[in-house]
């Protein structure tokens, strides 16, 4: 007899299907892993943002003590953001928004202070605020394409019967909130 027996063919495809399951498993895995990868580089920011707030708040009430209802906006809105390293990711972009609302107040405030503006110690700490804020920003914009393509792959057909299988779940965004249009904008530290 000539040909394939149809035991051989049905094994060929048994193997065929396994091999692209165990493909699209493993990709699901990387996806993953580069999403928390990227989760954990935006973390890494945050709190070096998180880390120079208290500097910057001390260098302005050097200039501008009876602004302290802004000082306390600030701290507390950074206590908030701290406090939400376990949230997700959007619960999270909530708090940061709100705290680069805070910040742009101290830096408005800090308009009516020429002499601070001119101190070296508020200067280097605008400079790495700001650079800190654009690496948040790219960050973001890396941990948002990596979830996107999880997301794409965990919600499209075939992928999604392997998903669905092994308990994959789509992962939240980090965005800016659509009701805040001012805080889209990266905060702008620069004079």
């Amino acid at each position: 007899m000539g040909g394939m027996s149809t035991t051989t063919i049905i094994l060929i495809l048994v193997a065929v299907v396994v091999l692209w399951v165990i493909g699209a498993y493993n990709r699901l895995v990387t996806l993953v892993n580069q999403a928390k990868e990227a989760w954990a580089d935006i973390a890494v920011q945050l709190k070096r943002r998180y880390d120079l707030i208290p500097n910057l708040v001390e260098t302005v009430k050097g200039y501008a003590a009876h602004e302290s209802k802004t000082f306390d906006t600030v701290t507390k809105a950074r206590a908030a953001a701290m406090g939400a390293s376990n949230m997700t990711p959007a619960a999270q972009a909530q708090v940061e928004n709100q705290l680069s609302g805070a910040l742009k107040t101290l830096f408005a405030v800090s308009e009516a202070y020429p002499d601070l503006k001119a101190n070296q110690n508020f200067l280097q700490l605008q400079k790495e605020l700001g650079d800190t804020e654009d690496k948040i920003q790219s960050s973001r914009r890396f941990y948002n394409t990596t979830v996107m393509a999880l997301n794409t792959a965990i919600q499209s057909f075939p992928g999604n019967l392997v998903a669905s299988s092994f308990s994959f779940k789509p992962m939240d965004l980090f965005e800016l909130g659509a009701s805040d249009v001012a805080a889209k904008e990266p905060v702008k530290v620069q004079f």
